[in-house]
């Protein structure tokens, strides 16, 4: 069942604590824009490489960039528990309505895929398998489906450049000792946002 815009409560963004000062102060940036300023990535570096010199049928390469993820629940965050754990590592809550900024693109599974389509926003979105994107879990008993389904998990929605700040809800994190962390990460910044304990989000 594809995807409508309505179904969109927010989008996810998956991030260091050392990097959320930053994004408070600039927005969230691109891969290409974020290599001017000091970052903690998590991410794969096997996977960004591949992402560096995958370009879109819009003529611009994956980093160029910010990686929404439409379900932050999904195997990118499982695998985080086990490379660096939890405990500063927060999920920051995305507004829709980035969803109608000019450029803006769907991936109907992880945008690396050699089997990613690729659209533009809103209408993308009704190739997204929504049942699938928000399914409990994707541990399908055959392994070719199961391939697949962990791949259309991390759908993302494609954001050029960058993530206004305006656009960020809350940081959702994954327990109480993370919530304090970041509360005073952000208190000794003088900067404030809304952190949420959701043991749902973090597999817990």
């Amino acid at each position: 069942m594809g995807m409508r815009r309505e179904d969109l409560a927010e989008l996810h963004y998956i991030v260091h604590f050392d990097n959320i000062i930053s994004i408070i102060q600039r927005g969230i940036l691109s891969n290409a824009l974020s290599t001017r300023i000091p970052h903690k990535s998590v991410a794969s570096e096997i996977v960004q490489e591949k992402r560096k010199v995958k370009f879109l049928p819009q003529g611009k390469s994956l980093h160029d960039y910010v990686n929404l993820y439409i379900c932050g629940r999904n195997p990118m965050l499982f695998k985080l528990a086990f490379s660096c754990g939890y405990t500063e590592i927060c999920v920051l809550s995305i507004s829709p309505e980035v969803i109608d900024l000019p450029g803006v693109v769907v991936s109907d599974r992880n945008a690396s895929s050699d089997y990613a389509r690729f659209a533009h926003a809103p209408d993308g979105l009704l190739m997204v398998d929504k049942d699938r994107v928000f399914a409990r879990y994707w541990n399908q008993p055959d392994p070719i489906e199961k391939y697949e389904h962990v791949s259309i998990k991390c759908a993302e929605v494609l954001v050029l450049d960058k993530v206004d700040p305006k656009y960020i809800n809350k940081a959702y994190v994954s327990c109480q000792e993370s919530k304090t962390l970041l509360d005073k990460k952000l208190r000794d910044a003088g900067l404030s946002i809304n952190v949420v304990v959701d043991t749902y989000l973090f597999f817990k």
